[in-house]
Protein backbone atom coordinates (compact mmCIF):
# COMPACT_ATOMS: atom_id res chain seq x y z
CA UNK A 1 0.00 0.00 0.00
CA UNK A 2 1.59 3.68 -0.91
CA UNK A 3 1.28 6.06 1.19
CA UNK A 4 -0.79 8.09 -1.18
CA UNK A 5 -1.78 8.04 -4.78
CA UNK A 6 -2.07 10.89 -7.36
CA UNK A 7 -4.56 10.29 -9.70
CA UNK A 8 -3.15 12.17 -13.50
CA UNK A 9 0.54 12.51 -15.27
CA UNK A 10 -0.01 16.33 -16.43
CA UNK A 11 2.15 18.87 -14.56
CA UNK A 12 -0.01 19.06 -11.26
CA UNK A 13 0.45 15.78 -10.80
CA UNK A 14 4.07 15.00 -11.66
CA UNK A 15 4.91 18.14 -9.22
CA UNK A 16 2.95 17.08 -6.67
CA UNK A 17 4.55 13.73 -6.78
CA UNK A 18 7.69 15.21 -6.69
CA UNK A 19 6.96 16.91 -3.84
CA UNK A 20 5.49 14.20 -2.00
CA UNK A 21 8.52 11.75 -3.00
CA UNK A 22 10.79 15.13 -1.70
CA UNK A 23 9.26 14.59 1.55
CA UNK A 24 9.77 10.85 1.66
CA UNK A 25 5.91 10.12 1.00
CA UNK A 26 5.56 6.47 -0.74
CA UNK A 27 3.42 7.72 -3.70
CA UNK A 28 2.20 6.15 -6.89
CA UNK A 29 0.97 8.35 -9.78
CA UNK A 30 -1.77 6.85 -12.04
CA UNK A 31 -1.96 8.47 -15.62
CA UNK A 32 -4.01 6.65 -18.52
CA UNK A 33 -2.00 8.10 -21.47
CA UNK A 34 1.46 9.27 -21.57
CA UNK A 35 3.05 12.17 -19.02
CA UNK A 36 2.24 15.51 -20.27
CA UNK A 37 0.39 14.52 -23.46
CA UNK A 38 -2.30 16.66 -22.75
CA UNK A 39 -3.06 20.46 -21.35
CA UNK A 40 0.17 20.67 -19.56
CA UNK A 41 2.05 19.82 -23.05
CA UNK A 42 -0.09 21.99 -25.15
CA UNK A 43 -0.21 24.95 -23.95
CA UNK A 44 1.86 27.85 -25.01
CA UNK A 45 4.16 27.93 -21.73
CA UNK A 46 2.70 31.50 -20.46
CA UNK A 47 3.96 32.40 -16.72
CA UNK A 48 1.16 34.42 -15.77
CA UNK A 49 0.67 36.67 -12.81
CA UNK A 50 -1.75 39.48 -13.77
CA UNK A 51 -5.77 39.30 -13.08
CA UNK A 52 -6.67 38.12 -16.99
CA UNK A 53 -7.69 40.87 -18.81
CA UNK A 54 -10.77 39.42 -21.02
CA UNK A 55 -12.79 38.02 -17.99
CA UNK A 56 -12.46 41.28 -16.20
CA UNK A 57 -14.11 42.70 -18.49
CA UNK A 58 -16.79 40.52 -19.36
CA UNK A 59 -17.81 39.88 -15.57
CA UNK A 60 -16.68 43.37 -14.00
CA UNK A 61 -14.71 44.42 -10.91
CA UNK A 62 -16.35 42.55 -9.02
CA UNK A 63 -15.12 39.66 -10.35
CA UNK A 64 -11.92 41.24 -10.06
CA UNK A 65 -12.35 41.13 -6.57
CA UNK A 66 -13.19 37.70 -6.37
CA UNK A 67 -10.29 36.18 -8.44
CA UNK A 68 -7.31 38.54 -7.24
CA UNK A 69 -6.36 36.33 -4.49
CA UNK A 70 -5.36 33.58 -7.18
CA UNK A 71 -3.18 36.48 -8.86
CA UNK A 72 -0.98 36.15 -5.34
CA UNK A 73 -0.91 32.60 -5.70
CA UNK A 74 0.21 32.73 -9.14
CA UNK A 75 2.85 35.29 -8.35
CA UNK A 76 3.95 33.06 -5.47
CA UNK A 77 4.35 30.33 -7.81
CA UNK A 78 6.53 32.48 -10.60
CA UNK A 79 8.76 32.94 -7.31
CA UNK A 80 9.37 29.06 -7.50
CA UNK A 81 9.65 29.20 -11.16
CA UNK A 82 12.65 31.10 -10.45
CA UNK A 83 14.52 28.36 -9.13
CA UNK A 84 13.07 25.46 -10.65
CA UNK A 85 15.56 24.03 -13.29
CA UNK A 86 18.39 24.28 -10.69
CA UNK A 87 16.07 22.34 -8.27
CA UNK A 88 15.07 19.82 -10.72
CA UNK A 89 18.53 19.62 -12.48
CA UNK A 90 17.30 20.51 -16.36
CA UNK A 91 16.90 23.11 -18.30
CA UNK A 92 13.25 24.59 -18.26
CA UNK A 93 13.78 27.56 -20.38
CA UNK A 94 12.63 29.78 -18.06
CA UNK A 95 12.46 33.00 -19.26
CA UNK A 96 11.08 36.24 -17.62
CA UNK A 97 10.96 39.41 -19.04
CA UNK A 98 7.85 40.83 -18.05
CA UNK A 99 4.47 40.67 -19.43
CA UNK A 100 2.70 43.56 -21.10
CA UNK A 101 -1.14 44.34 -21.75
CA UNK A 102 -1.39 47.15 -24.19
CA UNK A 103 -4.90 48.86 -24.82
CA UNK A 104 -6.27 50.78 -27.63
CA UNK A 105 -9.06 52.98 -25.72
CA UNK A 106 -9.42 55.00 -23.25
CA UNK A 107 -11.89 52.64 -21.87
CA UNK A 108 -9.35 49.97 -22.02
CA UNK A 109 -6.96 52.35 -20.33
CA UNK A 110 -9.62 53.05 -17.26
CA UNK A 111 -10.36 49.13 -16.72
CA UNK A 112 -6.19 48.86 -16.79
CA UNK A 113 -5.98 51.11 -14.27
CA UNK A 114 -8.91 49.50 -11.84
CA UNK A 115 -7.15 46.58 -12.19
CA UNK A 116 -3.98 47.75 -11.56
CA UNK A 117 -5.51 48.61 -8.33
CA UNK A 118 -6.45 44.93 -6.83
CA UNK A 119 -3.44 43.67 -8.31
CA UNK A 120 -1.06 45.64 -6.17
CA UNK A 121 -3.47 44.88 -3.18
CA UNK A 122 -1.75 41.18 -3.92
CA UNK A 123 1.60 42.28 -3.85
CA UNK A 124 1.99 42.31 -7.85
CA UNK A 125 4.92 44.84 -9.56
CA UNK A 126 2.33 46.45 -12.30
CA UNK A 127 4.06 49.59 -13.96
CA UNK A 128 1.33 51.59 -15.67
CA UNK A 129 2.02 52.56 -19.02
CA UNK A 130 1.49 55.21 -21.41
CA UNK A 131 2.50 55.95 -25.41
CA UNK A 132 5.26 56.93 -25.01
CA UNK A 133 6.78 54.10 -22.26
CA UNK A 134 5.33 51.79 -24.64
CA UNK A 135 7.52 53.57 -27.36
CA UNK A 136 10.44 53.13 -25.86
CA UNK A 137 10.21 49.78 -23.95
CA UNK A 138 8.15 47.87 -26.88
CA UNK A 139 8.71 49.63 -30.05
CA UNK A 140 7.45 46.71 -32.43
CA UNK A 141 4.08 47.35 -30.55
CA UNK A 142 1.66 49.13 -33.23
CA UNK A 143 1.51 53.14 -32.72
CA UNK A 144 -2.24 52.54 -32.58
CA UNK A 145 -1.69 51.33 -29.04
CA UNK A 146 -1.67 53.97 -26.08
CA UNK A 147 -0.50 52.52 -23.40
CA UNK A 148 -0.93 49.74 -20.90
CA UNK A 149 0.16 47.69 -17.67
CA UNK A 150 3.79 45.93 -17.23
CA UNK A 151 4.82 43.48 -14.93
CA UNK A 152 7.95 42.50 -14.40
CA UNK A 153 7.73 39.04 -13.21
CA UNK A 154 5.71 37.32 -16.12
CA UNK A 155 7.03 35.37 -18.51
CA UNK A 156 7.48 31.88 -20.30
CA UNK A 157 8.77 28.45 -19.89
CA UNK A 158 9.44 25.16 -21.63
CA UNK A 159 5.53 23.06 -21.44
CA UNK A 160 7.82 20.02 -23.57
CA UNK A 161 10.44 20.20 -20.77
CA UNK A 162 8.37 20.90 -17.49
CA UNK A 163 6.04 17.72 -16.70
CA UNK A 164 8.95 14.93 -17.87
CA UNK A 165 11.60 17.06 -15.40
CA UNK A 166 9.17 16.72 -12.39
CA UNK A 167 8.52 13.14 -13.42
CA UNK A 168 12.13 11.97 -13.51
CA UNK A 169 12.88 14.10 -10.00
CA UNK A 170 10.18 12.15 -8.31
CA UNK A 171 11.31 8.77 -9.57
CA UNK A 172 14.90 9.23 -8.46
CA UNK A 173 13.27 9.88 -5.06
CA UNK A 174 11.64 6.81 -5.15
CA UNK A 175 8.16 7.95 -6.63
CA UNK A 176 6.34 4.92 -9.49
CA UNK A 177 4.90 6.19 -11.68
CA UNK A 178 2.47 3.79 -13.99
CA UNK A 179 1.52 5.26 -17.59
CA UNK A 180 -1.29 4.20 -19.45
CA UNK A 181 -3.50 3.20 -16.57
CA UNK A 182 -7.25 4.04 -16.43
CA UNK A 183 -8.98 4.34 -13.14
CA UNK A 184 -12.55 2.93 -13.78
CA UNK A 185 -13.43 3.01 -9.95
CA UNK A 186 -12.54 4.73 -6.27
CA UNK A 187 -13.95 3.26 -3.26
CA UNK A 188 -13.52 3.97 0.31
CA UNK A 189 -11.78 0.95 2.69
CA UNK A 190 -11.03 1.12 6.24
CA UNK A 191 -7.87 3.61 6.35
CA UNK A 192 -7.97 4.39 3.11
CA UNK A 193 -8.89 3.84 -0.78
CA UNK A 194 -9.15 1.16 -2.83
CA UNK A 195 -8.07 2.72 -6.53
CA UNK A 196 -9.47 0.01 -9.36
CA UNK A 197 -7.62 0.23 -12.67
CA UNK A 198 -7.62 -1.72 -15.99
CA UNK A 199 -4.09 -3.05 -14.81
CA UNK A 200 -5.21 -4.16 -11.14
CA UNK A 201 -5.85 -2.40 -8.06
CA UNK A 202 -3.95 -0.06 -5.97
CA UNK A 203 -4.63 1.15 -2.46
CA UNK A 204 -3.35 3.86 -1.00
CA UNK A 205 -4.36 5.88 2.51
CA UNK A 206 -4.74 9.04 0.79
CA UNK A 207 -5.46 9.78 -2.61
CA UNK A 208 -4.99 13.46 -4.85
CA UNK A 209 -7.01 13.93 -7.72
CA UNK A 210 -5.02 15.90 -9.92
CA UNK A 211 -6.86 14.94 -13.30
CA UNK A 212 -6.84 18.81 -15.00
CA UNK A 213 -10.10 18.35 -17.45
CA UNK A 214 -10.72 15.12 -15.65
CA UNK A 215 -10.82 15.83 -12.40
CA UNK A 216 -15.03 16.05 -12.40
CA UNK A 217 -14.90 12.54 -13.51
CA UNK A 218 -12.51 10.98 -11.28
CA UNK A 219 -14.27 13.16 -8.29
CA UNK A 220 -17.81 11.75 -9.19
CA UNK A 221 -16.06 8.26 -8.44
CA UNK A 222 -16.44 8.99 -4.62
CA UNK A 223 -19.75 10.14 -5.01
CA UNK A 224 -18.79 14.63 -5.19
CA UNK A 225 -20.37 16.36 -8.08
CA UNK A 226 -17.86 19.54 -9.38
CA UNK A 227 -20.08 20.77 -12.04
CA UNK A 228 -18.32 23.75 -12.42
CA UNK A 229 -15.31 22.21 -13.95
CA UNK A 230 -15.07 21.81 -17.79
CA UNK A 231 -13.23 20.66 -20.76
CA UNK A 232 -12.67 23.71 -23.18
CA UNK A 233 -10.86 23.17 -27.21
CA UNK A 234 -8.51 25.93 -27.81
CA UNK A 235 -6.05 26.84 -30.60
CA UNK A 236 -2.38 28.31 -30.75
CA UNK A 237 -0.24 28.95 -33.82
CA UNK A 238 3.66 28.94 -34.31
CA UNK A 239 5.85 31.10 -36.85
CA UNK A 240 8.55 30.27 -38.58
CA UNK A 241 11.97 30.90 -36.44
CA UNK A 242 12.95 34.88 -36.88
CA UNK A 243 15.76 37.01 -35.31
CA UNK A 244 14.65 38.08 -31.38
CA UNK A 245 12.19 40.55 -31.69
CA UNK A 246 9.64 40.52 -29.12
CA UNK A 247 11.42 39.87 -25.88
CA UNK A 248 8.03 40.20 -23.33
CA UNK A 249 4.62 38.12 -22.90
CA UNK A 250 2.45 40.02 -24.99
CA UNK A 251 -1.24 40.56 -24.36
CA UNK A 252 -4.07 43.16 -25.52
CA UNK A 253 -6.68 44.52 -23.47
CA UNK A 254 -8.92 45.30 -26.64
CA UNK A 255 -8.88 42.09 -28.28
CA UNK A 256 -7.88 38.17 -27.30
CA UNK A 257 -4.21 37.69 -27.51
CA UNK A 258 -1.00 36.57 -26.26
CA UNK A 259 2.04 37.06 -27.90
CA UNK A 260 5.29 35.59 -27.30
CA UNK A 261 9.37 34.80 -28.78
CA UNK A 262 10.27 31.32 -27.35
CA UNK A 263 13.72 30.32 -27.24
CA UNK A 264 14.17 29.02 -30.83
CA UNK A 265 12.75 32.16 -32.04
CA UNK A 266 9.47 30.96 -33.33
CA UNK A 267 6.27 33.54 -31.91
CA UNK A 268 3.41 31.55 -30.26
CA UNK A 269 0.13 33.58 -30.58
CA UNK A 270 -3.10 32.68 -29.03
CA UNK A 271 -4.90 34.52 -26.74
CA UNK A 272 -7.74 31.89 -26.02
CA UNK A 273 -9.33 31.39 -29.02
CA UNK A 274 -11.83 27.84 -29.15
CA UNK A 275 -10.68 25.19 -31.62
CA UNK A 276 -13.85 22.96 -32.49
CA UNK A 277 -14.29 19.41 -31.63
CA UNK A 278 -13.37 17.17 -34.86
CA UNK A 279 -15.50 14.12 -35.97
CA UNK A 280 -13.57 11.61 -33.44
CA UNK A 281 -14.29 13.90 -30.55
CA UNK A 282 -10.94 15.73 -30.07
CA UNK A 283 -10.15 19.12 -30.73
CA UNK A 284 -8.98 20.74 -33.88
CA UNK A 285 -8.19 24.04 -35.03
CA UNK A 286 -11.31 26.43 -35.84
CA UNK A 287 -9.96 28.21 -39.31
CA UNK A 288 -12.35 31.11 -38.85
CA UNK A 289 -10.83 31.87 -34.87
CA UNK A 290 -7.54 31.41 -36.66
CA UNK A 291 -8.25 34.40 -39.01
CA UNK A 292 -9.54 36.19 -36.13
CA UNK A 293 -6.60 35.87 -33.67
CA UNK A 294 -3.79 36.83 -36.83
CA UNK A 295 -5.68 39.91 -37.16
CA UNK A 296 -5.46 41.03 -34.29
CA UNK A 297 -1.94 40.17 -33.86
CA UNK A 298 -0.96 41.93 -36.74
CA UNK A 299 -3.30 45.30 -35.42
CA UNK A 300 -1.24 45.26 -31.94
CA UNK A 301 2.30 44.00 -33.77
CA UNK A 302 2.19 45.13 -37.06
CA UNK A 303 5.67 42.89 -38.29
CA UNK A 304 3.75 39.75 -37.33
CA UNK A 305 1.98 40.53 -41.16
CA UNK A 306 5.77 39.65 -42.68
CA UNK A 307 5.78 36.00 -41.04
CA UNK A 308 4.45 32.14 -42.16
CA UNK A 309 2.27 30.47 -39.83
CA UNK A 310 3.97 26.90 -39.90
CA UNK A 311 1.43 25.10 -37.45
CA UNK A 312 -1.84 25.53 -35.55
CA UNK A 313 -2.22 23.14 -32.59
CA UNK A 314 -5.56 22.51 -30.66
CA UNK A 315 -6.34 21.12 -27.11
CA UNK A 316 -8.38 21.04 -24.45
CA UNK A 317 -7.41 23.11 -21.43
CA UNK A 318 -8.99 23.05 -18.23
CA UNK A 319 -11.53 25.79 -17.52
CA UNK A 320 -13.90 27.18 -14.90
CA UNK A 321 -16.53 30.09 -14.98
CA UNK A 322 -14.77 31.54 -11.97
CA UNK A 323 -11.50 31.42 -12.94
CA UNK A 324 -10.56 30.21 -9.57
CA UNK A 325 -8.43 27.14 -8.46
CA UNK A 326 -10.29 24.10 -6.77
CA UNK A 327 -7.71 23.04 -3.65
CA UNK A 328 -8.04 20.94 -0.70
CA UNK A 329 -9.62 18.36 0.42
CA UNK A 330 -13.38 17.42 -0.23
CA UNK A 331 -16.23 17.94 2.16
CA UNK A 332 -17.21 14.65 3.44
CA UNK A 333 -14.37 12.65 1.87
CA UNK A 334 -11.61 12.40 4.17
CA UNK A 335 -8.19 11.86 2.84
CA UNK A 336 -8.90 12.53 -0.79
CA UNK A 337 -8.18 15.87 -2.13
CA UNK A 338 -7.95 18.26 -5.34
CA UNK A 339 -5.33 19.76 -7.26
CA UNK A 340 -7.20 21.39 -9.72
CA UNK A 341 -6.35 25.11 -11.60
CA UNK A 342 -8.17 26.38 -14.15
CA UNK A 343 -6.63 28.32 -17.33
CA UNK A 344 -3.56 29.42 -16.02
CA UNK A 345 -2.44 26.18 -14.70
CA UNK A 346 0.63 26.02 -16.16
CA UNK A 347 1.80 28.75 -14.33
CA UNK A 348 0.47 28.21 -10.88
CA UNK A 349 1.88 23.99 -11.06
CA UNK A 350 4.58 24.48 -8.46
CA UNK A 351 2.88 26.00 -5.98
CA UNK A 352 -0.69 24.12 -6.00
CA UNK A 353 1.65 20.78 -6.30
CA UNK A 354 3.53 22.20 -3.04
CA UNK A 355 0.32 22.73 -1.23
CA UNK A 356 -1.22 19.52 -2.05
CA UNK A 357 1.75 17.13 -1.37
CA UNK A 358 1.70 19.25 2.74
CA UNK A 359 -2.20 18.81 2.90
CA UNK A 360 -2.50 15.44 2.11
CA UNK A 361 0.73 14.90 4.73
CA UNK A 362 -1.39 16.88 7.62
CA UNK A 363 1.30 19.47 7.34
CA UNK A 364 0.81 23.39 7.61
CA UNK A 365 -0.27 25.22 3.97
CA UNK A 366 3.59 26.42 3.11
CA UNK A 367 4.72 29.95 3.28
CA UNK A 368 1.53 30.81 5.26
CA UNK A 369 -0.55 30.74 2.16
CA UNK A 370 -4.39 31.47 2.62
CA UNK A 371 -6.18 28.67 0.58
CA UNK A 372 -9.94 29.54 1.63
CA UNK A 373 -10.75 30.81 -1.25
CA UNK A 374 -9.68 27.88 -3.37
CA UNK A 375 -11.91 25.39 -0.98
CA UNK A 376 -13.96 22.58 -2.74
CA UNK A 377 -16.28 23.33 0.12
Amino acid sequence: MADIIVIGGGLAGCATAYYLARDGVSVTLLERHDLNTLASGSNAGSLHAQIPHDPFKRYGDDWGVRYSPTSALLARSIEMWRGLGEELGEDLEVKLRGGLLVARTEEDMRAIERKAVLERKQGLDIRLFDRSDIAREAPYVSESMIGGAFCPDEGKANPFAVTPAFARAAERLGARILRKVQVLAIESEPGGYHVITDQGSHHAKRVINAAGADAGRIAAMVGVELSEIQAIPIQVSVTERVAPMIPHLLYCASDKLTLKQNGAGSLLIGGGWEARIGPRGNPVADLENLGLNMAVAVSVVPSVAELKILRVWAAIVNGTDSWKPILGELPGRPGFFINFFPWTGFTGGPITALILAKLAQGKPVPFDLDISPFSPA
